[in-house]
């Protein structure tokens, strides 16, 4: 057996087999790098669709919520001219006889004020406050020294807002100083 081993011929066969069990050695770690290259590449790209479907249903719900806000926000701009309907109908009739008829007018105006402010719907009322054109429309001046330049003095038709953007501006009636009118006047 010794011989068989001193022999050349198995010297080199045994060489043989180490560079052909090397090479094997060398093939399946090239293998396995690529296969763990492939399954990191997979991951980010699993990562990647996932962050990306997170966005899209994230866009997806934000904007279904914006559009039920536009909805709502249609819905009660086509309400507002009818609770001014029931505004003027119940300023109509003070007179006694007509008590009970303002009684069920006045339930039936409260629930519709009750159920559009639980749309997140607000009623502007400035009188006495200062004159903001992002909220009222100044319809009238009057002089007035009693109150400074730019308070409201009378609230002709009231306004709206729902979630934060005006539907319908208050219009009003606007202090002037009567030495700032004069001014404007004179221009």
């Amino acid at each position: 057996m010794s011989s068989e081993r001193d022999n050349p011929e198995s010297k080199q066969r045994e060489g043989g087999e180490a560079e052909a069990m090397s090479a094997d050695n060398a093939r399946a770690d090239a293998d396995v790098a690529k296969l763990a290259t492939d399954l990191e590449d997979l991951r980010q790209t699993l990562l990647r669709r996932q962050a990306d479907f997170d966005n899209y249903r994230k866009r997806i719900e934000r904007e279904r919520s914006e559009d039920s806000k536009r909805t709502t926000a249609r819905l009660v701009e086509a309400l507002i001219p009818i609770v001014d309907s029931f505004e003027h109908a119940l300023a109509a009739h003070r007179e006694a006889e007509y008590e009970n008829y303002r009684k069920g007018f006045e339930l039936i105006y409260k629930q519709l004020m009750d159920n559009l402010a639980k749309l997140g719907v607000e009623r502007i009322d400035p009188a006495g406050q200062q004159f903001d054109p992002h909220q009222h429309q100044a319809v009238d001046r009057a002089e007035s020294a009693e109150h400074a330049d730019g308070t409201v003095l009378q609230v002709f038709q009231a306004g709206y807002l729902f979630g934060g953007r005006v539907l319908r501006p208050a219009m009003v009636r606007v202090a002037v100083n009567p030495a700032h009118a004069s001014k404007f006047s004179a221009n």
